[in-house]
């Protein structure tokens, strides 16, 4: 299993030496992971969380030797203790939490999607079938305008937005965008995909909670780190951002598959109203391509992989799995319950234990990374604009696959 921290000796001289005052907002999955990240950042310490559930919070900061409990997000946001602010919660609450904390002075963590459609321009009387119902671009308006929002209050409060896309702090997709820039190449193609076997949370399967299925949950990774490199690339080679221009897409359940049923079926069902596969194509302003991929069908563990197409080099990106350790059992009990890498449903035969699976995805460095942007005051690599521009992307390939056309950026955000 994951260690839930440090070592205290450790965690006792980081807390020392920390500049960067951390607050977190939420309890679930998503904040213990940051949370472990944390205590292993120099410079920083999580000083309180905040949970919808004052006994949630209080349980987590006992469990995880945190000072503060606040009552709610905005008395969290009100602490003249509190530097950052890492928001862990669900989707639909990601502008409001934001907003708030940035107008009280904290800079701000969102993890992706910066913004989503949760029906928040339908009345509060509206059904759930509704809002998974409401025309696309109408949802491409309505979640625009939210990441929009959010960066332009961030700006107004003279506080960073710091856009939580790990994939462009992980060591391999460091190496790579590295590489590519030593060769100086002209990206021509790229591909990525982020699959595993789904969610079973309900939360996940609903378009009024999480604003999208797999394209939106899982794509948004390889579309975040496509933007950077085509961005960064435009930079380098004319000192002006390659940006994306166009989109197309696809999306379905593919767990109704004809002949998938029963015990012949064990990727997770019961997908509400959202897809469990999308996938996109990008069309960039030098008339390159990347195609991105996400999927709830894959068994056999988490699988993280970008594919870099260059004019003079070709690389390859493995997030997970990767094979720094491999292992064989004859069968599941011979590990226990020892944790091997996420989403994996058995140890049994060959597995690619992680050895470090915070770090290789990206997480730790990202909030290293996050803390030395604020302690210096200068712009993190994944921030507002960037998550902007991920959310025009996957709203704009909802509406592409609704209409069964590429759709131009430029085009809808004239019509919305």
């Amino acid at each position: 299993m994951h260690p839930e921290a440090a070592a205290a000796g450790e965690i006792g001289y980081l807390r020392a030496m920390a500049d960067v005052q951390i607050g977190i907002v939420g309890t679930g999955f998503l904040a213990r992971t940051r949370l472990r990240c944390w205590h292993q950042v120099r410079g920083a310490e999580v000083r309180g969380v905040a949970s919808r559930l004052r006994n949630g919070a209080a349980a987590f900061a006992a469990a995880h030797g945190i000072g503060e409990v606040y009552d709610d997000a905005e008395a969290l946001f009100a602490s003249d203790a509190i530097d950052l602010v890492d928001l862990c919660v669900p989707n639909g609450l990601h502008r409001p939490l934001a907003e708030a904390a940035a107008r009280a002075g904290k800079h701000v963590i969102c993890t992706k999607p910066l913004a989503a459609y949760t029906g928040q321009d339908l009345p509060e009387s509206r059904s759930a079938a509704e809002v998974g119902q409401r025309d696309r671009r109408a949802m491409y308006a309505a979640a625009v305008a939210d990441a929009r929002a959010m960066q332009a209050v961030c700006e107004q409060a003279g506080v960073q937005l710091c856009y939580g896309e790990n994939w462009l702090y992980a060591p391999g997709f460091v190496r790579a965008a590295q590489l590519v820039a030593q060769a100086d190449a002209a990206l021509l193609e790229m591909r990525g995909w982020e699959c595993h076997s789904g969610s079973h949370s309900d939360y996940a399967k609903r378009w009024e909670h999480a604003g999208g299925g797999a394209l939106l949950r899982l794509g948004a990774h390889p579309v975040g780190a496509m933007l950077h490199l085509k961005r960064t690339e435009g930079l380098r080679r004319s000192g002006t951002p390659i940006v994306p221009v166009s989109v197309s897409a696809e999306v379905a359940d593919l767990s109704r598959v004809a002949g998938a049923g029963g015990a012949n079926l064990r990727v997770a069902t019961g997908w509400y109203d959202v897809e469990n596969w999308g996938c996109a194509i990008v069309g960039f302003s030098d008339g390159s391509r990347g195609t991105a991929t996400g999927s709830d069908n894959v068994l056999g563990g988490m699988e993280s992989r970008l594919e870099l197409y260059g004019s003079n080099c070709h690389v390859k990106c493995s997030f997970s799995p990767n094979d720094m350790v491999r292992a064989y059992t004859p069968d599941a009990e011979v590990l226990g319950d020892a944790y091997l890498q996420e989403k994996l449903d058995s140890g049994a035969g060959w597995s690619t234990p992680m050895p470090d699976e915070d770090w290789t995805s990206g997480q730790l460095p990202m909030v290293q990374a996050f803390r030395d942007a604020i302690a210096s005051g200068t712009p993190a690599a994944a921030d507002g604009a960037l998550a902007v521009d991920v959310t025009r992307v996957l709203y704009a390939a909802y509406v592409a696959a609704a209409e069964g056309r590429r759709i131009e950026l430029a085009d809808l955000d004239v019509t919305g």
